[in-house]
């Protein structure tokens, strides 16, 4: 069995990470880097799929490497060749802390793929695997490092937030209005804090829900801007 790593990195990308996850696939038969300045993740990912040519793809971002525990355990799997499809449990380090709360573990990506099972990509904001076959689970992780500052997360939550306010304007959501500002708020902290218990990853957790909270605010207040100044 042959596997291909399909690396993607975009304009703003940490060198030094890039080189860690290159180094981290040396392992692999076949290593494929997609320079995702343009387009979306799924247009890099459907990218990655045209060129690599081998049986398998791993997908891997420029901020993650794969750790030597998970590239035996695919080894293994794929020689078993029975399933065809993967997810992997993602171990995220944020602002230089491991999160093991705030819904940040396991975070499960669909990552592994027999390339003859994978269709394509879809979706422009979270793309999603299209694939032949059964999906299996990995056992060990692949390690994420997310190095952004605030004021990175910001810039990102800006680019992001236009595509997420035009796609639910493009569906059709109910206007916003103040109950519904309220809401979406109270939604979103009620998920961070209390349901995935951001608070135990301590403070760093607790910066993070409530970034996560702004951030969806965002979003739903450039829906409104979308709602007022379009007539539909």
């Amino acid at each position: 069995m042959t596997i291909a790593a399909v690396i993607i990195y975009g304009g703003n990308f940490d060198s030094e990470l890039l080189s860690r996850a290159k180094d981290s696939v040396k392992w692999c038969d076949e290593v494929v880097l997609i320079n995702g300045i343009n387009g979306s993740f799924n247009d890099w990912r459907n990218e990655g799929l045209k060129k690599a040519k081998s049986e398998w793809l791993l997908y891997v971002d420029s901020d993650e490497e794969v750790a030597k525990e998970l590239k035996n355990e695919i080894e293994i799997e794929i020689e078993k060749n029975k399933l065809s499809a993967y997810a992997i449990p993602r171990k995220n380090i944020i602002f230089g802390k491991e999160f093991k709360y705030s819904g940040q573990y396991p975070d499960y990506q669909k990552r592994l793929f027999k390339k003859n099972s994978l269709k394509k990509w879809v979706g422009n904001v979270h793309e999603e695997p299209v694939f032949d076959g059964r999906l299996g689970h990995l056992k060990n992780p692949i390690i994420h490092h997310k190095n952004m500052t605030i004021g990175q997360m910001v810039e990102k939550t800006n680019i992001w937030s236009g595509i997420e306010a035009k796609l639910m304007f493009e569906a059709n959501h109910p206007r916003m209005n103040i109950p519904r500002f309220f809401s979406a708020g109270l939604r979103e902290f009620w998920l961070r804090m209390i349901t995935q218990i951001a608070f135990l990853d301590g403070t760093e957790g607790v910066i993070y829900a409530l970034y996560q909270v702004y951030s969806k605010l965002i979003s739903y207040s450039k829906l409104w801007e979308l709602q007022i100044n379009t007539k539909k």
